[in-house]
């Protein structure tokens, strides 16, 4: 039987016992009121009467005349309310008696007779009232014992509810808990194993249907890549750094926490919808997703506040590809996009830069001190010096010379890496920038006997560039080439046009360039393995953010054993 049906049977048979019960002691109620009713209205009225025609009838001496009309008057009340077998008669023969009696008032044996009628007439009331109250105290136990029987169903009805309703619903529904416990422990061969035709046993079978499609599900592949899925979901989480998954088509796939707080979205505004149409009113998605042109001088750090300061992080987009099962060609299946927080690398760089400025600049007046004092020892009017005199102020002479070299470099580096670096860009004639500094050269390379050759187109347009900083790369290419390269050589410095750019070129024939290192020349504080280390590994880094600082390119072609071509252009 189904459980609602039980709860409408036992529940409804109750509500219609009570029903049933309420009846019965209303109608018994009733009866009981209606014999009382009955007793007072006829049996107790006719008492009454009788007792006031007697006393009429002992007062008729003293005041005759009013005693017979209320005697009279009491009479016919009584003879309106006959109701017992036998009060009939007994009224006629009191009414008979009476009217003897009117016509003679002192006749003491009317009086007796008519005594007796009226006590006649009493005693058939009170035995009906006898009779009477015993038929009410027989209503009265018969509605004891109905409403007795009646209560005692109601109670066993009830009882039998108390005792089975809660537990046919509730051991089902404790069964049924334990074994939800144990699918949601991952044992999903748990089964109910009771059966029924109400709705628990419907819930059964839905529910041991469910658990055996979750066990085949868990017993899938579907099920493991979901679970490589939340796995993965749950590293990338847990990642300090922002990450952002797109498709092939720019639609978000997915965004850590860390990349939805550097954004200001929340999770349900951002993913599934259109990277594109979220940058409209999000420029720091506008700037994420705009891929960094490859001819770009210098990929700068993006500069975010975050974690409650300005924060820098260093952009990277990753191209995701694979190759489908059964074919040979790869398909982008979109980006991943991750922000390195590179703030701990910076405020170190900072740092290390201030601290090389300082020192830098420190370094610069004891070196202008040893180069006067050298000046002052050179002069003849402070004396002679012998060869080995001379020879140590020469050697004082070359050392102080780079070390004032490399304080500049450090310098102008610091410069650089915290944008102090002030350029007076301008027209200049790249024709006077390679006489500067060839002139600037000149005697390192006589030293050697190396000689400078200058190839250079006609009529050059003039370039937009500080004169002064583009003479300085090209001395610091120059100096280089002669340093590495062989006595008695050539180098060729060479200006040409090319695309609307002036390209300047030092070409040498020294001993190359590995390839493996052609790409870390520029880089700072890097030598060439094997090479002599006369500097700070600086020069090539400052001319490449010289050169970009002005919008140019810089770049080096070698080949080991046949020279290198260091080279940069800049806007005509």
């Amino acid at each position: 039987m189904r459980i609602k049906t039980k709860l409408n049977l036992g529940v409804g048979l109750l509500f219609l016992m009570i029903i049933i019960l309420s009846l019965v002691s209303g109608y018994s109620v009733f009866l009981i009121k209606a014999d009382t009713e009955n007793i007072l209205k006829a049996n107790y009225n006719t008492l009454e009467y009788s007792r006031n025609m007697i006393l009429s009838l002992d007062e008729i001496k003293a005041n005759p005349d009013n005693e017979i009309k209320t005697f009279k008057e009491y009479l016919e009340k009584q003879t309106q309310n006959v109701t017992e077998p036998g009060e009939k008669e007994a009224t006629a023969n009191l009414e008979k008696s009476f009217a003897l009696l009117e016509k003679n008032g002192a006749n003491e044996v009317l009086k007796t007779q008519i005594r007796q009628d009226i006590f006649a007439i009493m005693k058939l009331n009170l035995d009906a009232i006898k009779q009477k109250s015993d038929i009410a105290k027989l209503t009265a136990e018969n509605a004891n014992l109905w409403i007795a029987i009646v209560g005692s169903l109601c109670f066993l009805i009830a009882f039998n509810l108390l005792v089975n309703l809660p537990n046919n619903i509730a051991n089902p529904i404790k069964e049924l808990t334990l074994s939800i416990k144990e699918i949601a422990n991952k044992n999903y061969s748990e089964r109910v194993h009771f059966t029924s035709h109400s709705e628990f046993g419907d819930l059964a079978k839905s529910f041991n249907t469910m658990a055996q499609k979750l066990q085949e599900y868990n017993d899938s592949n579907l099920y493991k890549l979901f679970f490589e899925k939340k796995r993965l979901e749950t590293l990338i989480n847990n990642m300090h750094d922002p990450i952002i998954g797109l498709d092939n088509e720019g639609i978000v796939l997915f965004a850590n926490d860390e990349a939805l707080k550097i954004i200001g979205l929340k999770l349900e505004d951002v993913i599934g919808k259109s990277a594109s149409n979220l940058a409209l009113s999000n420029d720091l998605i506008r700037s994420l997703i705009l891929k960094d042109d490859i001819d770009a001088p210098k990929k700068q750090p993006l500069k975010i506040y975050a974690h409650g300061k300005e924060s820098y992080f260093e952009k990277e987009i990753l191209n995701i590809t694979i190759i489908p099962t059964g074919e040979e060609k790869e398909i982008n299946i979109g980006d991943v996009i991750i922000l390195r927080n590179i703030t701990l690398f910076k405020e170190l760089d900072f740092a290390k830069t201030n601290f090389i400025a300082t020192v830098s600049h420190e370094l610069k007046t004891p070196i202008a001190s040893i180069k006067l004092s050298l000046q002052l020892l050179e002069n003849a009017k402070t004396g002679d010096m012998n060869d080995d005199q001379k020879q140590l102020v020469e050697s004082i002479k070359d050392d102080s010379q780079r070390l004032l070299k490399i304080t500049g470099e450090l310098l102008n580096l610091s410069q650089l890496e915290t944008g102090n670096i002030q350029l007076n860009i301008e027209k200049s004639n790249p024709h006077e920038i390679v006489n500067y500094a060839v002139e600037a050269v000149k005697v390192q390379a006589d030293q050697k006997q190396i000689k400078l050759v200058i190839n250079a187109d006609e009529n050059l347009e003039d370039v937009k560039a500080d004169s002064e900083k583009t003479g300085w790369v090209l001395i610091n290419y120059l100096s280089n080439a002669i340093r590495y390269s062989s006595e008695k050589s050539t180098i060729f410095i060479k200006l040409k046009k090319e695309n609307n750019q002036i390209v300047f070129q030092v070409i040498d024939t020294g001993k190359g360039i590995d390839t493996r290192y052609k790409d870390k020349v520029f880089d700072k504080y890097f030598q060439v393995p094997g090479s002599q280390k006369s500097g700070t590994g600086l020069g090539l880094a400052i001319s490449k953010e010289f050169i970009e600082a002005q919008n140019g390119s810089v770049g080096v072609e070698s080949n080991l054993g046949l020279g290198s071509t260091f080279w940069f252009s800049l806007k005509v």
